[in-house]
């Protein structure tokens, strides 16, 4: 398992990340992903972290607050040395019927904080993210209240999930600007079958420095090879949540090209699927998720696959983003492009 750099901090993080969406779920959308209660996910955290993992995510709105609950027990009951481990969460979801229980505001942001420290039993959150985006509050008061929070020791590092390119760009303009603590990390959906984020946001993550952390690398289920004719498993969590969107063409191209590979390693498709995320080098920690401790432990193999040059030329013939402007006019503009790098010093 490899550890590296949260973007540009010196905090190192695990390759693979615990997710823990499966947790404390009872009713509703919750239930359907999944309904693990303290001793199922206490298992799983320790099973993650005997097999390398440092970094667990979650956030305040999975099972309302549960997870955050059972994933907090589970450190204490299994005793883990705070500074051994990682810890994610999250702010933006509606946590309560008022019109201020929601969303980027100073306000909701201060009161998530406090609630989330004492669900987790932690006296600081290592990795604080805003989970979306909030057309309602400007950028600025946003990144101020997160200030506050790493200033005042309650927060160390802050990160974003789910925004576009040049919502993140702006941000870490109005943090260079006042002198705020920046976003250090992205979360964002990646997988083989969609790329969609290789157009903006990995140019812009390379440019600023940020990390990359991957949400969903199995589309939900889909890219684990075991759906027949496009229908989900008995069981699974497509069957019962079909998210997230996949264009199923795409995705049923992208799984018959990994099987003779997945054949050829002796693994499951499922770890190609994960190691190709791996290979890439904008991805800093892929998050996986699980309900019973076999699945994990598929999962945490994939760090030991080794895709050959041919066989991700191959994957990437398959998966390839279909031209799109401007990204077509930037690849007619290659070669005056590689004569400025050159000029510039910076190679090819």
């Amino acid at each position: 398992m490899r550890h590296l750099p949260l973007g540009r901090t010196g905090l190192f993080v695990s390759e693979l990340c615990l997710g823990t969406m499966t947790f404390g779920g009872s009713a509703d959308l919750w239930a359907k992903i999944g309904t693990l209660q303290q001793a199922e996910a206490e298992r799983l955290v320790g099973q993650a972290l005997d097999n390398g993992v440092n970094f667990i995510d979650t956030a305040d709105v999975y099972a309302g607050g549960v997870s955050e609950q059972i994933t907090g027990q589970a450190l204490k009951n299994l005793k883990v040395p705070r500074e051994s481990v990682v810890i994610a969460t999250k702010v933006f979801g509606e946590t309560g019927a008022s019109p201020n229980a929601r969303g980027n505001s100073r306000s909701h942001i201060l009161d998530g904080v406090k609630a989330s420290l004492k669900r987790l039993q932690l006296e600081h959150i290592d990795l604080y993210q805003i989970h979306g985006f909030d057309p309602a509050t400007p950028i600025e008061e946003t990144v101020r209240a997160l200030d506050t929070l790493v200033r005042d020791g309650r927060v160390r590092y802050v990160g974003v999930s789910n925004w576009a390119a040049w919502q993140v760009a702006k941000a870490l303009g109005i943090s260079e600007r006042l002198g705020l603590a920046r976003f250090e990390s992205l979360q964002a959906y990646y997988t083989i079958a969609g790329r969609d984020l290789e157009r903006e946001i990995v140019p812009m993550l390379k440019s600023e420095g940020l990390g990359l952390m991957v949400w969903s690398p199995l589309a939900g289920g889909l890219l684990s090879g075991k759906f027949a004719s496009g229908q989900a498993e008995a069981g699974s969590r497509r069957a019962g949540f079909d998210f997230p969107p996949v264009l199923r063409p795409r995705a049923e191209a992208c799984i018959e090209a990994m099987r003779p590979i997945a054949e050829e390693h002796e693994v499951t498709v499922a770890q190609v699927a994960l190691a190709w995320l791996l290979h890439q080098p904008q991805v800093t920690s892929v998050i996986v998720g699980a309900k019973r401790p076999d699945q994990l432990a598929d999962n945490l193999a994939a760090v030991k696959v080794r895709l050959s040059a041919d066989e991700l030329r191959a994957l990437d013939e398959v998966s390839r983003l279909p031209p799109e402007y401007p990204g077509w006019m930037f690849e007619r503009q290659g070669d005056f492009r590689r004569k400025q790098l050159r000029l510039a010093g910076r190679g090819d």
